[in-house]
């Protein structure tokens, strides 16, 4: 039978018949979309469609999704914006302070079609475009909501920018928001007492949105304008990728999270700075944690730099200890990028104290602190080094890393991997050992690395259950 008469609708071949997101990691606020009473979940969970209020066997597909400190946002294929986990400063964007152990749709917005979402330490923005528009409204426009923005309902922000500029990006920090426009401008707003708004200054109290305009290239040379391409927001530090593939840092640096082998302003560096180890080297793609940033080149390479106590770095436990601090011995960071992968790396996400990448071979590898295995399979506090995460069939298209807790969406791009979800989607104790034996001799190597792990989990999770159930009896 011919494969659209399956599934009912003609489609290209090139666009996804199904996607997922899996989630896992630290669950005291509910980020990982379950209600049940457990803390963690040190295995990737696929969040199944009726979660979001889909019937069961839907074929549902995501856009994109975004994890803060204690909660998770997600975009479904529709435009439709879903979040859950904690809400204690409205980041929800359901006008409550009500936290949320399962997924509902933000309400305000259901006029917009939701692109793209980012989600801060307790806030939340997203870029979207009008359901309804004659040509009067400017597409992709920035919405915000939670600590700091004014509302625990989404809002229109317009803030520097002219009204109707087209919105490329957001990033949101712990406490600060960067918004990148269409014409390669950034504006910040939020906290500044660590120079993370980049405006030559420090500042007490909520400051509101500027543009950058001040990039300095050398420290001999008079600051200019330069185009951006990308940005990202650290816990106190923010990165930027020019158009020329060049990488800009400002804020707190005192771990070496801006890539300087000095700084201007003590611990910190008020305006944007070239990262000067990384030049002629064009990077594609920069992402901030807590402490630490990681930049993907165009050739699939990655380097990382900062605080490292955690394993963050992906470079070992307290090795190369580097400090912009004359005769200090007590920092473990490196405050000059190091080489971690040489190739092949697709995708990063940086959470506050955890790495995670996608390789071009579809395998996910995370390292960092890893107390609720949000970095690592295996059962240990800290990954030291990439280690895989075997969890995830399909086409790896987005990372995404938070607090304690990691999210990725993955899409069926063909047939095969379609099989494989659909496989994934139904898989029980009874029937886990028949699915691994089909995938291993079809070659679907994550489908049989899925079944094996689900079994030991599914076992271990029947004896725990078998365990309470004769405790309550007692």
């Amino acid at each position: 039978m011919d494969i659209d008469a399956i599934f009912g609708t003609i489609r290209p071949v090139s666009v996804p018949r199904k996607s997922a997101i899996y989630v896992w990691g630290y669950n005291q606020s509910g980020q990982t979309g379950r209600k049940g009473k457990e803390d963690q979940l040190r295995i990737p969970k696929q969040l199944p469609p009726e979660l979001f209020g889909c019937p069961a066997g839907t074929n549902a597909c995501w856009l994109d999704v975004a994890c803060g400190r204690e909660h998770t946002a997600a975009i479904a294929s529709d435009g439709s914006l879903f979040t859950w986990g904690a809400n204690d400063f409205g980041q929800l964007g359901d006008g409550t302070e009500e936290r949320r152990k399962h997924p509902e749709k933000v309400k305000q917005l259901e006029s917009e079609f939701v692109k793209s979402v980012s989600c801060g330490a307790h806030c939340s923005a997203c870029i979207a475009e009008p359901r309804e528009n004659d040509g009067s409204i400017s597409t992709r426009r920035l919405w915000v909501w939670g600590q700091n923005q004014g509302s625990n309902l989404p809002r229109l922000f317009w803030g520097a920018f002219k009204p109707n500029t087209i919105i490329r990006e957001v990033s949101c920090g712990a406490v600060h928001v960067v918004a990148l426009s269409d014409e390669g401008l950034l504006q910040a707003w939020g906290y500044n007492e660590c120079g993370q708004l980049g405006r030559g200054v420090t500042c007490e109290g909520l400051q509101g949105a500027h543009i950058i305009s001040s990039y300095a290239k050398f420290l001999d040379e008079a600051p200019e304008l330069v185009k951006i391409a990308k940005v990202s927001c650290g816990e106190y530090h923010t990165a930027a990728i020019s158009d020329k593939g060049e990488v800009y840092t400002w804020g707190l640096g005192n771990m070496g999270q801006l890539g300087h082998s000095s700084l201007q302003y003590g611990d910190k560096e008020l305006l944007p700075r070239r990262v000067v180890t990384l030049d002629g080297i064009f990077i594609k793609d920069v992402a901030c944690g807590g402490v630490h940033t990681c930049a993907l080149t165009q050739g699939g390479a990655l380097y990382t730099w900062g605080g490292g106590q955690s394993g963050q770095l992906g470079l070992g436990p307290q090795t190369g200890l580097f400090s912009c601090v004359a005769n200090d011995s007590q920092t473990f960071f490196r405050n000059i990028p190091v080489l971690v992968v040489p190739k092949g790396v697709q995708l990063v996400a940086c959470g506050h104290s955890h790495t995670l990448i996608s390789m071009s071979d579809g395998r996910i590898h995370g390292w960092g602190y890893n107390n609720y295995g949000q970095a690592a399979n295996e059962k240990c506090t800290y990954a030291w080094y990439p280690s895989p995460v075997d969890w995830c069939v399909g086409e790896v298209r987005k990372l995404a890393a938070g607090g304690g807790h990691s999210a990725v969406l993955t899409d069926a791009c063909s047939l095969k991997e379609l099989c494989e979800f659909v496989l994934a989607d139904s898989m029980t104790l009874s029937n886990a050992a028949k699915v691994e034996d089909i995938a291993y001799r079809t070659g679907s190597d994550a489908l049989v690395r899925l079944c094996g792990r689900l079994r030991e989990y599914m076992l271990a999770g029947g004896a725990l259950e078998q365990k309470e159930e004769m405790n309550s009896k007692i």
